[in-house]
């Protein structure tokens, strides 16, 4: 009999990286696979399913008004509790480092049902940074008897802490979902088209900023010198910014505020995850504090500013397509200054890409099914290359 298992997710970041995975579990006679979604950021979220052509068979629309994390994390316990008792998964997956994550763990592991994690073992050694993120990921750690490390330095961050689980170098699945939208978008000249043409206000004679700032621990007056350094850039006049602004009005009142009315400054609703791949194509530098696109800039070869003290994702740094500046003020305008300065590419990008090959998902499945297969090994994976493996459908036609 096939091995029943079920991948459980909420976010849009969680969709983009578990998409490609939950493909290839489709795709696999060994295995029958479930979605669970509980649907956070619902538009954002149902924009992805629709990309990969995913179908839940459960969604539990989780989210209400003002909810606290201790109020998410107990209505997705119990919640899940009941999906679980009916479905009676041989394994879960979950992905990273969420409170959907962490909660559906503890659920599955409640029920004694072994608990896979994607994306295992990121550590900043810092409970607070970021939070709770980094809380939640321990937590998933200890619990999973799988461990699907991205990179060497995850495998090596899980055995330092001697946890029961197995651990699995994959490489990021992210990078899978990557390749396979840079194929779309690269052999559809009309869908790229149309996905420029959302954007008609870009001036092509100045270089671009693209900025994405959410993350919980900047709220307050972390935001504020953000916005005060966006606005010092604007007035500048060097550099162009587009800045698609999170939902949360944690963050789209304080942004709003600050550079609605600022010149060079393009405040835009957050896109899909083609019209944004799209945008990263056509960046000239990135400031984010995600974690995420710290992964995909090595791949499309683009230098990262991070708006944070420290990362989980060391493998960047040394490579050198991250830098960390913090949330200062000068920091961040006199780091985006220098660089759009340099004009003899000083800060290159790697030739080797830290976080995956396209074929991660490739990895994790040929773990579950038990069948043999080659870890990830950074030192042979080429940057901004389509992989010699691709992900399934890697150039699918446009609807």
């Amino acid at each position: 009999m096939p091995l029943k298992v079920m991948t459980i997710f909420g976010t849009r970041p969680e969709a983009i990286k578990m998409a490609p995975l939950i493909k290839q579990l489709e795709g696999d006679a060994a295995i029958e696979s479930t979605v669970c979604v509980t649907g956070q950021h619902r538009s954002m979220l149902t924009q992805v399913l629709d990309l990969f052509e995913i179908v839940p068979q459960h969604d539990l629309a989780v989210m209400t008004g003002n909810q606290t994390l201790n109020g998410l994390a107990s209505r997705l316990i119990a919640l899940l509790d009941d999906v679980l008792a009916a479905e009676k998964p041989d394994r879960v997956l979950v992905h990273g480092d969420t409170t959907t994550a962490s909660a559906a763990a503890l659920a599955a592991f409640h029920r004694r049902i072994p608990i896979g994690h994607v994306e295992a073992g990121l550590r900043t050694g810092d409970l607070m940074q970021p939070w709770p993120e980094e809380m939640n990921r321990r937590v998933i750690d200890v619990m999973s008897d799988l461990m699907f490390a991205p990179t060497a330095s995850s495998k090596a961050n899980l055995a330092a802490e001697r946890l029961y689980g197995r651990t699995i170098v994959t490489g990021n699945t992210v990078i899978d979902a990557l390749y396979m939208t840079i194929a779309r978008i690269d052999c559809d000249a009309a869908l790229r088209a149309e996905l420029d043409a959302r954007l008609p206000f870009l001036d092509g004679t100045l270089p671009m900023l693209l900025v994405t700032g959410h993350r919980r621990e900047s709220f307050g007056d972390g935001f504020a010198r953000i916005c005060a350094a966006l606005g010092d850039l604007a007035l500048s006049g060097a550099v162009q910014i587009v800045y698609p602004v999170h939902l949360n009005p944690n963050v789209r009142g304080p942004v709003q505020d600050a550079l609605g009315d600022a010149p060079n400054v393009h405040l835009i609703d957050p896109l899909d995850y083609l019209g944004f791949v799209r945008l990263m194509q056509r960046a000239s530098l990135i400031l984010t504090d995600s974690g995420g696109i710290q992964e995909e800039a090595p791949a499309l070869g683009k230098p990262v500013l991070v708006m944070r003290d420290v990362t989980e994702r060391p493998e960047a740094v040394e490579a050198g397509t991250v830098q960390l500046v913090g949330t200062d003020r000068a920091a961040i305008r006199n780091a985006v200054l220098s660089h759009l300065e340099r004009q003899d590419a000083s800060r290159a990008p790697t030739s080797r890409n830290p976080y995956g090959d396209g074929r991660a998902s490739e990895r994790i499945v040929a773990a579950l099914a038990g069948r043999a297969f080659d870890e990830f090994d950074a030192s042979t994976a080429c940057h901004h290359a389509l992989p010699a493996h691709p992900a399934p459908a890697v150039c699918l036609e446009s609807r």
